[in-house]
């Protein structure tokens, strides 16, 4: 039988603006309970442990918890700034941890907490931010991001603590790494509801596939229609998903091929394929050193990159990943060797410092400049149509930047960015403060664009779905330099002597081995295989027939009705042709697979 909870919320209730951010809800916390809290931005999953933790005041509700059981919230940006240093910050207050157990922890996290705060970086002050929530002996911990600029040792260390933890924790994060190691159970805040499975996180993708898909056809029974919001949202989280499968098998091929290049080049075949790189060559880095004072943080490092490269930078924090970004894109000049950069090259930088919008100014003032339509690297799109490319509801176009949660703003400052017209995309920690749909889209968008991105990211899961070379700095100056992501680094390194896990289906249904029987493909995928292309065409065309007609500024002025069904039209299209596209990749992995046996 399970055991009782210790901490729990009955009916929980909160207005929020003029309506209910959440209501109804009811949630308990078992002794040894290891919930993941998941939710898109704006959902109210921060306000929700505050709930929990008791720090808000709810509208409705009754929270209930066992006398003498210690509830700690760390939260994702604590203010600090009343406080001369990080110490001071950590020992405050009368729930202050004692100062040995904080010192204790501060040293193995390798945090010096004597570093004032005004000069302290986000590592730091979050690094501080867990000492002192872990030095307070809690019984039930709320985590909010924890793993928010930690580097890698850092993370791996939260991880072995938090496994060893005997209390009862809740935690929101994007790191699917993270959660998928640490969580027994899913709360899942959805549409103001609250649904848990007793399932990790690896089990969470195909749970919630499966709650859309009851509601669909309880919908379709009652001969209603799903809610606007709710009807592209799981569509589209539905076919994202299952469309980055078949991307991260392309991915797979684009490893192989640049592990072939960065090899030994003793065959004539290896020798074509590097002289042919050279008119794809983006950034030709040759024997780069570069030192401050006495301590050298690149060493000897040579790499070229080509055009749709997809470079990922991993390693401690001080290792030296800002620096080489900074050589690589020449904002900073080596001590020795060159970097030579195409003369065509053009790049935006989204960088972790989130430098985000005025918080007066609306969503259209920050995407179109207060019009109805943006340029998106040269196609014209209504901003509506654009808001919902990026999980937004269309209607929040006059919703002011300082309503929108922190999340929120990245992803509008992410639209915002990936609108622009350019063939080098640099991005320092993309995945702070997004939601688990939102990296969705984020990977989406990296694999479909064209030109070549910088990733620094200490999110594994993240870099395993994204890059097809990985540079590991170890902060000795060396630079390792492996094709794959963040797994094939580690194997490299010797660091995976605990099992990895492996990134979610990273490998088609379709890429399984045929029967032995098998000779050829069947009537049905031999018809699929040759039409499909045709009609993928086909749907194209249509698409760009109906993007046409939209982009006629005057159209949702003078004819919101047709508007509104070209939008429609343009969205059941692109799912017609994203399921056209993922039959085709199935029946050619098929086909090839066939071949080759």
């Amino acid at each position: 039988m399970a055991a009782p909870p210790i901490l729990s919320f009955e009916d929980l209730g909160l207005i929020q603006g003029e309506g209910w951010l959440f209501r109804n809800l009811d949630i308990y916390l078992g002794p040894r309970d290891r919930l993941a809290l998941i939710g898109r931005n704006g959902a109210g999953k921060t306000t929700l442990l505050k709930c929990l933790a008791g720090t808000v005041d709810t509208d409705a509700g009754r929270r209930t918890i066992v006398p003498g059981t210690k509830v700690v919230l760390l939260e994702q940006d604590p203010p600090m700034g009343a406080h001369a240093t990080l110490e001071d910050w950590v020992l405050h207050g009368a729930d202050a941890p004692p100062a040995h157990e904080a010192a204790a922890i501060a040293d193995q996290l390798g945090i010096d907490l004597l570093r004032t705060t005004a000069t302290a970086s986000g590592g730091e002050r979050r690094r501080a931010a867990i000492v002192r929530a872990l030095a307070q002996d809690p019984d039930v911990l709320l985590l909010d991001e924890p793993t928010n600029h930690l580097d890698l040792a850092a993370i791996d260390w939260l991880e072995d603590w938090l496994g060893r933890f005997s209390g009862a924790f809740v935690v929101i994060s994007h790191d699917r790494t993270f959660l998928t190691r640490l969580t027994k159970s899913c709360l899942w805040l959805d549409r103001g509801q609250i649904r848990r499975a007793e399932i990790g996180f690896g089990g969470f993708d195909a749970w919630t596939e499966k709650v859309y898909a009851d509601e669909e056809r309880a919908a379709e029974k009652l001969d209603a229609k799903l809610a606007i919001e709710l009807h592209w949202l799981q569509r589209g989280v539905t076919a994202r998903r299952r469309r980055n499968q078949g991307r991260l098998a392309k991915l797979q091929e684009m490893r192989a091929q640049r592990a072939s290049m960065l090899g030994p080049t003793g065959s004539a075949k290896l020798g074509l394929a590097r002289d042919d790189s050279k008119t794809k060559t983006v950034i030709d880095a040759e024997n780069v050193t570069k030192a401050f004072g006495d301590r050298t943080i690149i060493r000897d490092f040579t790499l070229r990159i080509q055009r749709g490269d997809r470079i990922g930078l991993v390693g401690a924090n001080g290792a030296g990943k800002t620096t080489l970004l900074k050589l690589l894109t020449g904002e900073l000049a080596p001590d020795g060797g060159k970097v030579t950069l195409a003369r065509t090259l053009s790049g935006i930088v989204i960088d972790q410092q989130r430098k985000l919008m005025s918080p007066d100014k609306r969503v259209r003032d920050v995407l179109a400049e207060g019009g109805d339509w943006i340029d998106v690297r040269g196609t014209k799109k209504h901003i509506k149509g654009y808001l919902k490319e990026f999980l937004f509801n269309p209607e929040m176009t006059e919703a002011p930047v300082g309503s929108l949660s922190g999340g929120e703003r990245s992803r509008l400052l992410l639209a915002r960015e990936f609108a622009r017209a350019s063939n080098l995309l640099v991005l320092d920690e993309p995945t702070n403060d997004l939601d688990l749909e939102t990296l969705d889209l984020l990977q989406e968008v990296i694999a479909d664009y064209e030109g070549t991105v910088l990733i620094v990211s200490h999110d594994r899961d993240f870099l395993d779905r994204t890059v097809t070379v990985t540079l590991g700095l170890d902060g000795s100056g060396k630079v390792d330099i492996v094709a794959g992501g963040y797994e094939d680094w580690a194997r490299r390194r010797g660091e995976a002597a605990r099992p990895q896990p492996k990134p979610r289906a990273t490998t088609p249904v379709a890429n399984a081995a045929p029967p032995a029987a098998a000779k050829k493909l069947s009537y049905k995928d031999q018809r699929d295989l040759d039409r499909l292309p045709a009609e993928i065409e086909k749907i194209e065309a249509q698409i760009a027939a109906a993007e046409a007609a939209l982009a006629d500024p005057d159209l949702y002025t003078r004819d919101p009705k047709r508007f509104a069904s070209l939008m429609d039209q343009v969205a059941r299209l692109r799912a017609d042709k994203e399921a056209a596209e993922l039959r085709w990749l199935e029946v050619a992995e098929l086909s090839e697979a066939l071949a080759a046996g």
